[in-house]
């Protein structure tokens, strides 16, 4: 080969890295489906279950988590098949869980759902303490294991009150620590995990493929923390508006698997911010 071919090539082959960089570039960094939390229209959802949903299929979600409140499974499932929204996640009280999985799993089973969540354990006066904690983790083993029966997935929505400190760690860890992987896992939401304290892309590195689904949303710039698991909704903010890492916890939670995410917007606004969003969710690039 002599010399003047090898500098086309080697000039070719610079070409085409570039172009393959730029590609890259250009690839959307959220790919998976557009899901949103049923909570974001809890306001919407009692008055009319079936406009609700029609708003939100003309947004664009595809998948729900929840369930459709005083409604029938059955009903709900109808309405949520005629306008191709999935059900891969539905919600269950903690007392529920613990007094009657066997009424938890039917209704999963009738959304078609894969996964069952629980968002809150119970303490008082705005402190988790070692014994709830303990008592969740046997409960938490317990219903998961009933449920794995049944051909569930049985995942703790951390809330942020978590993040006490226990031992060299926090509550949280002993939570991850003591519930049995093959029973227990675990969503995330994102604005929790800000607002209790902790990095939500360090947490997914951390604890990895036991994360299974994710709470989007974003909290305002400045608001004050604390490990009460509550803000005021005006503190949920559209996404890439507040001060959460989200390019971050998509990139992390791609690796480690995750494949439903859900939005949810608890302010006053979600008919404007939601929109808002999905927007920039699709505005993304790897």
């Amino acid at each position: 080969m002599n010399k003047y071919i090898a500098l086309v090539l080697l000039a070719a082959t610079i070409v085409t890295g570039k172009e393959t960089a730029l590609a890259q570039k250009d690839k959307p960094l959220y790919t998976a489906p557009l899901g949103v939390q049923a909570f974001t229209f809890r306001k919407s959802f009692p008055i009319d279950v079936a406009k609700t949903l029609d708003t939100i299929k003309m947004m664009g979600f595809t998948e729900i988590e929840g369930g459709g409140g005083r409604m029938a499974p059955e009903d709900f499932k109808k309405l949520c098949d005629e306008r191709g929204i999935s059900i891969p996640s539905t919600g269950a009280g903690y007392e529920q869980l613990v007094k009657s999985p066997d009424s938890v799993a039917w209704r999963a089973k009738v959304f078609g759902s894969s996964y069952v969540m629980c968002a809150w354990i119970p303490h008082e006066n705005g402190v988790l303490t070692f014994e709830n904690a303990k008592k969740a983790v046997d409960d938490f083993n317990k219903v998961g294991k009933f449920l794995k029966e049944h051909g569930l997935i049985f995942c703790y929505h951390a809330h942020g009150y978590e993040f006490q400190p226990y031992e060299d760690g926090t509550l949280l860890d002993y939570i991850f620590k003591n519930t049995n992987p093959e029973y227990v896992s675990f969503e995330m939401d994102v604005l929790w995990m800000q607002f209790g304290g902790g990095d939500p892309v360090a947490l997914l590195k951390k604890y990895g493929a036991r994360w299974k689904l994710i709470h989007l949303k974003d909290l305002k710039k400045g608001a004050k923390k604390d490990l009460t698991g509550l803000t005021s909704p005006e503190n949920d903010v559209p996404l890439g508006t507040g001060e959460i890492d989200i390019p971050g916890i998509l990139r992390e939670a791609k690796k480690i698997g995750v494949a439903h995410y859900f939005i949810e917007d608890e302010s006053s606004n979600v008919n404007g911010q939601v929109p808002q969003s999905i927007a920039y969710l699709k505005s993304l690039k790897e």
